[in-house]
């Protein structure tokens, strides 16, 4: 199994900036794929995740940011709008086997990670 981010870089606050994680090895469809982020000297953050067709996100974003995905290209999106300075961190695709009742937002719970992907949010 193999996630690979992109989409990173350097935007000003208020931009937008959009992130995809693709997959292979495994469906996304039928897996929990979740967005998480790590700012320097901080420990991992969930973002947001997707089961099935449910949504959840954390609620620091869950105005500013939307989890997508296309099956066809077994890719997963995080859309970011109205970023800011505080939204910098490393960003990171995982994935977690099978499908649970609920989206788990606890790193240690998920399989397999891809990279991570550098945002930069200037001010």
């Amino acid at each position: 199994v193999q996630l690979v981010e992109s989409g990173g870089g350097l935007v000003q606050a208020g931009g937008s900036q959009r992130l995809s994680c693709v997959t292979s090895g495994r469906a996304v469809e039928n897996n929990t794929m979740a967005w998480f982020r790590q700012a320097p000297g901080k420990g991992r953050e969930f973002l947001a995740g997707m089961r099935r067709s449910s949504s959840f996100y954390a609620e620091s974003v869950r105005d500013r940011f939307a989890i997508s995905r296309d099956s066809a290209r077994n890719t997963v999106f995080l859309q970011m709008n109205d970023l800011k300075p505080e939204d910098t961190a490393v960003y990171f695709c995982a994935l977690k086997k099978g499908v649970d009742w609920f989206v788990y937002r606890d790193a240690p719970a998920y399989d397999y990670w891809g990279q991570g992907t550098q945002v930069t949010v200037s001010s």
